[in-house]
């Protein structure tokens, strides 16, 4: 019965340990690093101007 208790604290007590507001910013930073280089991709595909 220990063990199967250990194992389902195990689960837990790694996800308390990630921080998951961390790994939201660097996401949103990604997300906005990689628009700003794709709109000016996008735009020389299609010949278009802003």
């Amino acid at each position: 019965m220990a063990l199967l208790a250990l194992s389902l604290g195990n689960p837990l007590s790694i996800l308390s340990g990630i921080d998951f507001v961390l790994i939201g910013q660097l996401t949103m930073l990604a997300l906005v690093v990689i628009s700003g280089p794709a709109v000016v991709f996008l735009l020389a595909l299609r010949g278009g101007d802003l």
